[in-house]
């Protein structure tokens, strides 16, 4: 019986093949480069856009977020990873607190302020998440379960709900007409009132109508708790309007008036530090020039137990350098060595610069400014423009200051090398910042990011990609039968090993065998 010739299918496989090959024109493979290349540019565009708006890569976060799972990656939530080190933990809760979105102690006015800036440009200043932070602020500290008692509280109950600034201000007349409503004449001393004299007159009619609710309810703080979350809250609005009005002293040139208006709030409610009032104090005492006062502040809030800020770091830092700035020459300090007081000034620097990096670039003006939103975020771009828009005239006037600062700022990165591990002086820099930023900060504004981050490797990838692509495209158009050549070769060799790999097993198994296998 003759034995059946040796693979008549996989001859027939591969002149079939060949014969495709050779029926590929020119014009398929540069519509084939053509749409590879488009594919990828598209690709490439819309990674750039999401990683300039949220700083991370689609492909990436997709990929660990659902395909990770889905192949058996391991969750960093479950119990195998669940046996951190004491200090790790400590670590990230303080990483998580400092996550923490702050009111701005140095806000401005939405009216006066905020608003005539929108008139002047067409811009929006604030972000509606900040202002929604803000309506849950005012409805925090300026309401209570009480307010449906007084007809005026609970008709300005539901205006720090509203959305609408008109509907707010219309809500704010509405009580007044009813009785003197101190949060009443807030609202409309905020946002309704397009001057700082104009704020200041209706914060001065909120003071009266104040003092004269927080006296009732003083009395009758003991009779339940009603009247003790009344007592609080009236406490809340009668430090709030004097603090807005020692900031319109300090905005009319009344600076003297401003720091004794201060002092005197903070002897009176010597608790409420969650208003941060001993920023405004640092901030109207350097417009004095009064360093020895300045100096009694940080004493007092610059404090291993306190929570830092940018304006506690980089004042107590301003300190420093205007001992040695006046006569500092870094070719001189080069030759000699710094001095006790100039490493005391180069410490203080760094240890401002680690707790916020983004603060000198606003100081030595190599990033514009914008106006401050009316929340910040600790060691953030936020509380970094916030500081820089209120503190850059008090480095000016000191001389010599801001080039201490731009000889000596960039050093601090060298001792850490690897912020979001392992700090010097504070915790490990948050890796929150950026994304929280991105809410409180307008669209126009370019965040600043620290550490930089490097590009995504799917941005490279798709680039090369594109870019690959695109230059097969062109070459196959301008030179089609040499193009055509290439690709023929370039398929061939691509195939060889599975045609080799092929006759391998065809010789390997029965030719019957075979013939049955290419047959099903």
């Amino acid at each position: 019986m003759g034995e059946q010739a040796p693979g008549p299918a996989m001859f027939g496989t591969e002149s079939s093949l060949s014969m495709f090959l050779n029926t590929l024109t020119p014009k398929f493979y540069v519509a084939l480069t053509g749409t590879s290349s488009l594919i990828s540019g598209l690709i490439l565009i819309f990674e750039w856009w999401y990683f300039r708006k949220y700083g991370t890569s689609f492909i990436e976060q997709v990929s660990v977020s659902h395909l990770r799972p889905l192949l058996g990656g391991v969750d960093s939530s479950s119990p195998s990873n669940s046996n951190t080190s004491n200090g790790d933990a400590d670590s990230n809760r303080q990483s998580v607190s400092e996550c923490k979105v702050w009111r701005n102690p140095l806000n401005l006015f939405r009216g006066a302020e905020y608003n005539r800036y929108t008139w002047v440009t067409g811009r929006e200043p604030l972000t509606y998440y900040d202002m929604n932070l803000s309506a849950q602020d005012h409805q925090t500290f300026f309401t209570c379960d009480s307010d449906h008692l007084r007809p005026a509280d609970a008709i300005m109950q539901k205006a720090w709900r509203e959305r609408n600034p008109q509907a707010r201000i219309s809500a704010a007349h509405e009580a007044l007409e009813l009785e003197d409503c101190a949060t009443a004449y807030i609202l409309l001393a905020e946002e309704e009132a397009t001057t700082i004299m104009e704020a200041e007159r209706l914060f001065k009619q909120a003071l009266k109508a104040g003092e004269g609710c927080y006296r009732r309810s003083q009395q009758l703080q003991h009779h339940g708790t009603q009247y003790e979350a009344q007592h609080r809250r009236d406490t809340n609005v009668l430090v709030y309007i004097k603090r807005r009005l020692a900031m319109c002293s300090r905005k009319l040139g009344r600076t003297r008036e401003a720091v004794k208006m201060m002092r005197d709030l903070m002897k009176e409610f010597p608790l409420l530090s969650m208003f941060n009032i001993h920023e405004n104090l640092l901030e109207s005492l350097l417009e004095l020039q009064n360093y020895a006062d300045v100096q009694a502040v940080l004493a007092k809030y610059d404090d291993i137990s306190l929570p830092k800020s940018a304006t506690i770091c980089y004042t107590a830092a301003l300190l420093k350098a205007r001992a040695v700035s006046d006569k500092f020459s870094p070719e001189a300090a080069s030759r000699r060595g710094l001095s006790t007081a100039e490493m005391n000034a180069v410490e203080a620097i760094h240890r401002a610069v680690e707790f916020n990096p983004h603060v000198p670039k606003y100081l030595l003006e190599m990033k514009s400014l914008i106006l401050p939103p009316e929340h910040i975020l600790k060691r953030g771009d936020s509380e970094a423009i916030a500081y820089a828009f209120f503190h850059l005239q008090h480095w000016k006037r000191v001389e010599g200051a801001l080039n201490l600062l731009h000889c000596t700022w960039e050093g601090t990165f060298r001792m850490i090398p690897y912020p979001l591990e392992k700090g010097h002086l504070f915790y490990p820099y948050p890796i929150c910042t950026e994304t929280a930023d991105r809410e409180l900060l307008p669209m126009f504004h370019e965040v600043s990011v620290y550490p930089k981050k490097e590009l995504p490797f799917f941005i490279l990838f798709t680039a090369g990609l594109c870019s690959f692509t695109a230059m097969l495209a062109l070459l196959t158009h301008q030179f089609p039968e040499l193009m055509g050549v290439f690709a023929k070769a370039f398929l061939s060799t691509l195939f060889a090993p599975l045609n080799f790999i092929m006759e391998k097993v065809e010789s390997i198994l029965p030719s019957s065998l075979w013939h049955q296998l290419t047959r099903i």
